[in-house]
């Protein structure tokens, strides 16, 4: 009897419970499927701190090599030091993490050389269809010589590459309080931010893939408590919050309050901008805030809209050449790190904007912060198509009103716009909506709301 993957192989990524939906002997076959599927004579492959990750990567390694693809291993690392490693040395890619789900879940991303994902229409589907028969037909024959298995350590190449797209020479001195949520910014961040001017107050840097602290999901308002605590104690500059694999970063200002990831993708594209000679085209997806397009063509750019996804993202920007690219969720794409996304290098564009002048985060912030917003707010729903059907109803017939329906469904009028969309992976609608004033946002929100509950 094959294996039924459809649990675990999502989108984007394989993810599950081990060792109930999945185990070392899978992972032996994902190893061997993923050298099949990329044709790849060599491979890399990086893992979090989670208990079960060591064994996993292992596991995938023995099925690389017996296919007879060489590995490197880069051992503990933040996954975007592995689409580092992918990119540096041209190699095809295997991250063990799952970012920030509990602890008795893991996951694979895979990517191709250069970091290029691999994701249900770029390989995934085949590897899945690989693992499945060959687990009712057994493993694939060994190829004539096993692949060798390497050693590599690739965290200062990582923190230099990093700080060679930043300049932060001259910034001033900064207190920054970092919460790694026992994740892998603990290993990352001392190391990157080494020799600069700032003084850094570790939060809950020890790797623990049991997360004793809190949830390694800096977008879920109570994982950023007890930073917004401590920021304000130590009467610090900013603070950042990284997820349980170290690729998405939170910012909170000196009061403790939440910057919104669209005011950070526009400051960032800004400065992307000023760095490539004020052209260029900068990918967001379709929930972030209006003011990151208007950002972007004052400072001479080109926005381009797109569905919510890392590879849709990745896609776009490979497609249009864009230098950057942000989602709501705090994801960062630049065309100087393989299109790949990498919170730690939005860090360091925030510390150097922050440094470059005498102002405080929340006034540096607030041009690019122009909006009300109600942030994500999911409803569980019974029938995901016709509460969206409804919605569309109501709102459709509306003078001065426009539908699109790219992903889910986008309602825009003249002073406010929402966007509904279903989980790939849950029975829920997600509701985002802004407006050019609060009183508005909360009008609508609230209508749309009572629309999507029933």
């Amino acid at each position: 009897m094959a294996a039924d993957l459809s649990q675990i192989v999502k989108a984007y990524d394989v993810r599950g419970v081990v060792p109930d939906q999945w185990d070392e002997a899978l992972a032996e076959l994902f190893g061997a499927a993923f050298v099949r599927v990329t044709d790849a004579e060599a491979i890399v492959i990086g893992h979090d701190m989670r208990p079960s990750s060591p064994g996993l990567a292992a596991a995938f390694a023995r099925g690389a090599t017996r296919l007879g693809a060489d590995v490197t291993l880069i051992g503990l690392c933040s996954t975007d030091q592995l689409y580092f490693a992918s990119g540096q040395l041209g190699l095809p890619g295997a991250m063990f993490t799952a970012s920030h789900n509990p602890a008795q879940y893991n996951g694979i991303k895979m990517c191709r050389a250069g970091a290029a994902p691999v994701g249900q229409d770029t390989g995934l589907a085949d590897i899945r269809a690989l693992v499945e028969r060959w687990t009712e037909q057994g493993a694939p024959e060994a190829a004539a010589t096993a692949g060798t298995v390497t050693e590599r350590d690739t965290l200062d190449d990582y923190a230099a590459h990093l700080r060679s797209l930043v300049d932060l020479t001259a910034i001033r001195p900064l207190k920054v309080v970092v919460d790694a949520g026992n994740g892998m910014g603990g290993h990352t961040v001392p190391t990157v931010l080494a020799g600069l001017p700032l003084d850094v107050v570790p939060m809950y840097f020890e790797l623990d893939g049991t997360f004793p602290n809190h949830e390694a999901n800096p977008l879920d308002p109570k994982n950023i408590v007890d930073l917004q605590e401590r920021v304000r104690a130590e009467g610090a500059d900013l603070g950042l919050a990284f997820d349980g694999d170290a690729d998405r970063c939170f910012v909170v200002d000196e009061n403790g309050g939440p910057v919104s990831p669209s005011a950070i993708t526009a400051l960032v594209a800004a400065r992307e901008l000023a760095k490539h000679g004020g052209s260029g085209t900068v990918i967001h997806n379709l929930i972030t805030s209006w003011s990151v397009p208007e950002v972007v063509r004052e400072h001479g750019g080109t926005p381009v809209r797109t569905r919510v996804g890392h590879s849709f993202i990745k896609e776009e920007m490979a497609k249009s050449g864009a230098i950057f690219g942000g989602e709501h969720s705090a994801h960062y794409y630049f065309k100087d790190f393989w299109n790949a996304d990498t919170g730690m290098l939005a860090a360091l564009h925030v510390l150097a904007a922050l440094g470059g002048q005498d102002g405080p985060l929340s006034a540096l912030v607030s041009s690019y912060d122009r909006y009300a917003a109600s942030g994500e707010i999911n409803s569980t729903v019974d029938d995901q198509a016709a509460r969206l059907a409804a919605v569309k109803a109501v709102f459709g017939d509306r003078e001065g009103v426009t539908l699109d329906e790219l992903d889910g469904l986008t309602v825009t009028a003249a002073d406010w716009w929402f966007n509904v969309r279903a989980s790939n992976t849950e029975p829920l609608l997600r509701l985002n909506v802004e407006a050019r004033d609060e009183a508005a946002m909360a009008k609508v929100r609230d209508e749309a709301l009572a629309l999507i509950r029933g």
